[in-house]
């Protein structure tokens, strides 16, 4: 069930489709753990080659949407308000499953450490229970 601001917390994101991929904000509880979620359509136009005829949606694109949920975490927080969080990193990444159209990923983001300069978050991405993504996220703060 979608949070009562959920649009309101995707607006945060200085993203906007085709590359934005959360389409709804779960929990959020700022500067904290953040859980989202988004729907592989089938119509995402990377996947048309990636693979013709057995579209697979790419792995480092998880690792974009778990960095855009735990960006959610970081600029609902009201010290990073107006600041744009950027990819800084990964570490410790592992894909555990597929991830097709049709599917909907649930993406679930810790933040461990904050300053003014940047941090780190750890997440996964889950489909039907299954792990698909697991990684940890450094990001720097910029603006």
């Amino acid at each position: 069930m979608a949070h009562p601001d959920s649009d309101a917390f995707v607006a945060l994101l200085p993203l906007r489709p085709p590359f934005r991929f959360v389409d709804e904000v779960d929990a959020v509880d700022p500067g904290g753990t953040v859980t989202a979620r988004y729907r592989v359509t089938g119509d995402e136009a990377f996947l048309a080659g990636h693979f013709p005829g057995n579209p697979v949606f790419p792995g480092v694109i998880q690792l974009e949407a778990l960095a855009q949920t735990g960006a959610i975490g970081v600029l609902a927080d009201d010290r990073y308000a107006g600041k744009l969080p950027l990819f800084g990193g990964v570490e410790k990444v592992r894909w555990r499953r597929l991830v097709t159209p049709g599917d909907e990923m649930l993406m679930e983001v810790t933040l461990e450490r904050l300053s003014a300069r940047g941090g780190w978050g750890s997440g996964r991405v889950t489909v039907s229970g299954e792990v698909a993504c697991e990684a940890r996220i450094f990001f720097a703060i910029a603006g």
